[in-house]
């Protein structure tokens, strides 16, 4: 499995407008919303419920939200960057740059956490973190994922 396997060059947002993590999870929804025809709301409020356990901002500038909903059939993953940083109550408490949701149909636990687990080993890498926050536009942003993605 790949991350390039479920994350489309269109579902990634080089530089969201949010500032507050509603807004975040609002616009990352938005573009996996229009592929793949979930209720918005309905992906949001699922994501919000998965926040309220505890928040998915890692650290380092990093945070990946996501949760499961039982009218998915595949995985769905968007990738966002703001650069001048969002707080999204993460453990170290500073704010998030680098966000990639994903959203699992309500049965995949396996594939779930092989992405979850995928996009953090990338994430550790600070040249691969460093590479996303200078990339010049969406379609760089996908280069730059794509040639780091590894089979996991």
């Amino acid at each position: 499995m790949k991350i390039i396997d479920s994350l489309q060059e269109e579902t990634i947002i080089s530089e969201l407008d949010a500032t507050d993590k509603k807004g975040v999870l609002e616009e990352l929804t938005g573009p996996v919303v229009k592929i793949s025809g979930v209720d918005q709301e309905e992906m949001v409020r699922v994501l919000l419920e998965r926040e309220r356990l505890g928040s998915t901002g890692i650290g380092g500038g990093i945070a990946i939200p996501h949760g499961k909903l039982k009218s998915l059939q595949s995985l769905l993953v968007s990738f966002g960057r703001s650069h001048k940083g969002v707080d999204f109550e993460a453990i170290d408490g500073k704010p998030a740059h680098l966000f990639f949701l994903l959203m699992a149909p309500e049965n995949s636990t396996g594939d779930h956490l092989r992405m979850l687990a995928g996009i953090s080993r990338l994430l550790k890498d600070d040249k691969f973190r460093q590479r996303l926050m200078t990339a010049e536009d969406q379609h760089k942003l996908y280069t730059v994922i794509a040639d780091e993605d590894r089979e996991f």
